[in-house]
């Protein structure tokens, strides 16, 4: 079956004043549907490849066939990234902070929250043009070894799943995800992200990997 765009959990100004509502009308309805579009059009080119999830097909881009690898990549990883996206997002809380087994997570990995979060804000406030900036678990070949988080940034629509890595948050740094309210101030975006971040499906996310 055809992939299709999901719709939101929340209001497109659920999410006010920290991203606005035409920001997230035209984010969800224009781009993501833009690219859920284009997923399925490459697709359709071999459909049995419908019968494996987004995400299984970004792990081994070896199994795609050429003629579509490269528009699975950007329009399968526009898909998929934007769920999660949306997924991490929920209306704003002023102290808004991780807690339970994700914060004992990010202190065993980057020593504090603070730490954790000076680093993120970093990756994403430096990462050159568009992409995407996440936190991630990264896997070991040991069962006993605890899961360790790390930060990266992937260009464009790159999913970390390419890279072996299982993505848990993420934040949308192309221009798109921004503009409208804060022009070329990134910065300023990515604070008011921290207001409206979802610890409690980042935390369920580490759990399930």
């Amino acid at each position: 079956m055809a992939h299709t765009l999901p719709q939101l959990p929340y209001a497109y100004d659920a999410l006010e004043p920290y991203i606005d509502a035409k920001t997230m009308e035209i984010h969800h309805s224009k781009h993501h549907q833009t690219y859920t579009d284009k997923f399925n059009t490459a697709l359709e080119k071999h459909p049995e490849l419908f019968e494996k999830t987004p995400q299984d097909l970004l792990k081994d881009l070896s199994q795609l066939p050429e003629d579509i690898r490269q528009a699975v990549v950007n329009h399968g990883g526009g898909y998929i990234n934007h769920n999660l996206f949306w997924e991490i997002l929920r209306p704003g809380q002023e102290d808004n902070a991780p807690q339970g087994a994700l914060l004992e997570a990010i202190n065993k990995s980057f020593t504090s929250f603070e730490a954790f979060k000076t680093a993120f804000t970093t990756e994403a406030s430096t990462k050159f043009g568009s992409g995407w900036t996440w936190l991630c678990v990264a896997h070991t070949n040991e069962a006993t070894k605890p899961k360790k988080l790390v930060i990266l940034s992937t260009s464009n629509q790159d999913s970390p799943l390419s890279q072996g890595l299982t993505p848990i948050m993420t934040i949308d740094v192309w221009e798109h995800a921004y503009y409208l309210k804060h022009q070329n101030r990134r910065p300023e975006y990515i604070e008011n992200f921290w207001k409206v971040a979802n610890w409690a499906k980042a935390e369920e996310l580490l759990k399930q990997a």
